[in-house]
């Protein structure tokens, strides 16, 4: 995942390598329109992507797009290890799932900052508009709402670091806003998987809506084709609402931490995830301050 922090670009690098394959093994005149058809599927109980390139192929190549799709998921299948579980669905359409352990691998770039995308980096104020820059309006309750969703996962990482669930590598400065707190995190892994390293810790309902939040929200800083026409102030919102009821649902402190502390460090994992993602909707998206307090 250090190269791939959003799911999406990693999922099509399979898919191109796949469809190359198919094509060279057949001697056929490689022939697709436009990008490879690709999107996530709507499972909060699952992260899987939907695509119809088989169904696309067969019509430019005059082929029975279920061959197609089985050549493409074999190909995938073989070169991908476990990390993704696929299944063809008539007519032709490839659904592709990620794993526990990919996931956990992936909340862990995100929500530790290990990844080398534009996820991570620092001196992230000079990325504010210049005055007298024409700025979108947006409805500023709903920005307020997104503020408000980062100060508090802000506020919660700070607290963790005080009662000893995590370490901090140093003290923050006095432009400790422009950090992303999650890379500051002093240690090696969080204990995403349970102890059988297969299954998440987090299966909560509303740990598995923010997750799909944050898989979206990545998929799109990363992914969009026309980032001008995405509605960033929809993306921070939708991923505010998520985190807020993650927090009122899913308890970090108190019995939690006393009896399931890998629970409480996996939910904080989240914590730092959301900041990280917010962080950047904020400052480079929405083009406002990422508050540490409200």
């Amino acid at each position: 995942m250090s190269k791939n922090t959003a799911i999406k670009k990693l999922i099509y690098s399979y898919l191109l390598a796949a469809i190359k394959s198919y094509i060279d093994q057949g001697n056929r005149e490689y022939i697709i329109h436009g990008k490879i058809p690709l999107h996530q599927g709507r499972d909060n109980n699952r992260v899987f992507y939907i695509s119809g390139v088989a169904l696309q192929l067969g019509k430019s190549h005059n082929a029975v797009p279920w061959e197609i799709a089985n050549a493409i998921a074999s190909h995938i299948s073989n070169n991908c290890g476990k990390a993704l579980l696929l299944q063809i669905v008539a007519p032709g359409s490839i659904h592709i799932e990620l794993t526990h352990g990919l996931l956990a691998a992936w909340l862990q770039s995100v929500a530790l900052g290990e990844s080398k995308s534009s996820l991570n980096f620092i001196g992230i104020k000079s990325q504010l508009p210049d005055k007298g820059e024409r700025i979108k309006s947006y409805n500023p309750s709903r920005l307020f709402s997104i503020q408000y969703a980062h100060a508090r996962c802000y506020s919660l990482i700070l607290l963790a670091h005080r009662e000893g669930l995590i370490k901090l590598k140093a003290p923050l400065s006095a432009s400790s806003e422009s950090w992303h707190l999650g890379s500051l995190v002093v240690t090696e892994a969080l204990p995403w998987l349970n102890s059988d390293d297969r299954q998440l810790r987090l299966h909560h309902p509303a740990e598995s809506r923010l997750i799909m939040e944050l898989v979206k929200a990545v998929d799109e800083l990363e992914c969009a084709e026309d980032a001008g026409k995405v509605n960033w102030e929809k993306v921070g919102w939708d991923l505010s609402q998520a985190f807020e009821a993650f927090w009122s649902q899913c308890r970090i402190w108190g019995e939690v931490k006393t009896n399931s502390p890998e629970l409480a460090q996996a939910r904080l994992g989240l914590v730092m995830a959301t900041q990280s993602v917010l962080r950047i909707l904020l400052i480079v998206k929405l083009r406002i301050v990422a508050p540490v307090d409200l």
